[in-house]
């Protein structure tokens, strides 16, 4: 903890010295960090599969051609994630599971704290004797017992569905790590920055883990098709060509 702490003292001393414009910059870059590595794969695939559509169209589409293009490269682009989820490895569903409880927990937990805050929530917050019970706890608990559980879970799915509540479990304590590392309630002040900091960079992480197992396994398939390396079965497949 001390470790964690000395590390992000840089980004405390620019959010207590009053440098928000900075502290603003780093939020907005690590947002879009996050937004750019989770979105990129869904975009990149439905452009490529857009660029076959329009490939099929006639010599001089028309707009209304490269309209209808693009709509059914949208289909194609649900039925390939569809598909692709089926067929993905367990370390891919598993990241991908965490990622999706984590960013869910995390604008869940922005959405209502700013909806009690502004008067417009349903719900207040949580109170146990008079004491406000911060949503850190919770997580905790969550992530601590889904974790436990799919350790001494013997079915897959149960594992992989374990995840979900796992990385919602992280999303809800990281979005107070400022409480955590201050040991006071700055949820709202610019030091309170710093756990939107944490979450878009733990996002991004994410993301970027999923891209780069995507990008392996896409290159070993390559590899295995070259025989160039030995199957899963330990065997070397007849070489195949490899478009470039």
């Amino acid at each position: 903890m001390r470790g964690a702490a000395s590390a992000l003292e840089p980004v405390k001393r620019a959010l207590s010295n009053g440098n928000g414009a900075r502290a603003d910059r780093i939020t907005y870059g690590l947002a879009v960090l996050a937004l750019a590595t989770a979105g990129s794969v869904l975009g990149g695939e439905g452009f490529r599969l857009a660029r076959r559509r329009i490939r099929e169209a006639p010599a001089a589409p028309s707009p209304a051609s490269a309209l209808g293009a693009a709509g059914q490269a949208t289909q194609d682009t649900v039925t390939v994630v569809i598909e692709g989820f089926g067929a993905a490895s367990r370390g891919e569903l598993a990241l991908f599971n965490i990622l999706s409880g984590f960013t869910g927990a995390f604008a869940l937990m922005r959405f209502s704290t700013a909806g009690i805050r502004g008067g417009w929530w349903p719900f207040g917050n949580v109170r146990l004797r008079g004491r406000h019970i911060h949503h850190f706890v919770p997580g905790i608990l969550i992530a601590f017992g889904s974790g436990s559980a799919a350790l001494v879970a013997e079915s897959e799915r149960a594992k992989r569905l374990l995840a979900v509540p796992f990385g919602a479990g992280i999303g809800l304590t990281f979005d107070e790590a400022a409480l955590l590392l201050d040991l006071r309630d700055v949820y709202w002040t610019r030091e309170g920055l710093l756990s939107v900091q944490v979450s878009f960079a733990t996002s991004a992480i994410l993301g970027a883990a999923i891209l780069l197992m995507r990008m392996l396994r896409r290159g070993e398939d390559r590899v295995e098709r070259q025989g160039l390396i030995p199957t899963e079965e330990g065997e070397i497949a007849t070489p195949v060509p490899v478009p470039a």
